[in-house]
Parts: structure tokens; sequence; C-alpha cells
């Protein structure tokens, strides 16, 4: 495990709305707010699991996925892996 990998919020956002484009085609990326939970987006459980390992791996962070069981929604998560925060 290691520490959030502190990429600016932007870049964070950026990589996030490319992995939830890929692994839920159908979600329009102006639907990715802040607000919203990924299970708000229509991910399952697995999809959560793959959209979290995948924004990890291209951010260069290996934090277990467990560590983010506590983040509610979109803007947490952003918080979390810029570094600016942890669960909202």
């Amino acid at each position: 495990m290691t520490a959030p990998v502190a990429a600016d919020p932007a870049t964070v956002r950026s990589v996030l709305v490319e992995v939830i484009a890929e692994i839920l085609p159908d979600v329009p990326a102006q639907e990715v707010l802040d607000e919203r939970s990924l299970a708000d987006l229509g991910a399952d459980s697995v999809d959560r699991v793959e959209i979290i390992t995948t924004l990890c791996h291209r951010l260069g962070s290996r934090e277990r996925v467990s560590r983010f069981a506590e983040i509610r929604d979109i803007g947490g998560l952003i918080a979390h892996l810029s570094g600016q925060g942890g669960a909202r």
C-alpha cells in the first residue's frame, strides 16, 4: 500500500472520466459530478472495483481497494487521490 499519489485534482478528474467512459460507456462525461457516487452512475460492485483499480494503476498508486470504502462520492475520490482530503 502506498500513500495517495498527490496528482493535481484536474489530472485525477480527467483520468477518472476516461476510466469511467471505458468501463461504463453509456455514462456521459458531464454526469461525472463531484456529488455523485459511482453507484449513482450505474456502477455495480465489480465495476467500482475495476474503476478504482484502473484509476490507481494509471495514476501510479498501489493503494488497496479497501482504502476507498469510506469515500462516498466522486469529489471525495478526487480529493483522496490528489492528496487533498479523505472520505467525504
